[in-house]
């Protein structure tokens, strides 16, 4: 494959779990961080790129992206999982953004999110406070929102991606 998509449902100890018991985990390393295939993470498909999460334990990531997962602040008017609609604050130039505009609108759920050095994030949204919603390093990107039930934005978002792939 030229490039890759790490899809994410479900717990991120299970899916680590998952990958390590498949050897999927020294596979995709190979790939990703020895030939430097494109990535992209959806939701815990870019967890999963953290150092590691806290959810049900703590649990240790791939370690790609500097980072750690937490648990969203459960305030009143902002309930935990974010299930819904955001807009986005894109703050760096990326292909993932390069159709989208300036504000795009993407589906959200999920209870955890990343924490990483700015450097490294593309995107937040606000849900109480900035949520990281967006990551990239190198080769390697993640979104927490889903794409694929994004409509319009989220075709928009995969067509810059496959795209600067292309180009390379």
């Amino acid at each position: 494959a030229d490039v890759l998509i790490f899809p994410g449902v479900g717990a991120f100890e299970t899916c680590m779990k998952n990958l390590r018991e498949l050897h999927l985990d020294e596979t995709l390393n190979e790939l990703v961080l020895g030939k430097k295939k494109p990535i992209l993470g959806v939701c815990v498909g870019m967890q999963l790129m953290a150092d590691f999460s806290e959810e049900n334990g703590v649990h240790l990531g791939l370690g790609w992206i500097p980072g750690r997962v937490v648990k969203l602040d459960d305030i009143e008017s902002f309930p935990v999982p974010h299930v819904g609609w955001n807009d986005l604050q894109v703050l760096k130039e990326s292909p993932l953004f390069s159709r989208t505009g300036e504000m795009p609108h993407f589906y959200f759920d999920h209870s955890y999110h990343y924490t990483c050095q700015p450097e490294f994030v593309l995107a937040t949204c606000n849900y109480s406070s900035p949520v990281v919603a967006a990551v990239s390093k190198g080769n390697i990107h993640g979104v927490q929102f889903h794409p694929e039930k994004s409509q319009t934005n989220g075709l928009k978002l995969f067509r810059g991606f496959f795209k600067s792939v292309a180009q390379c």
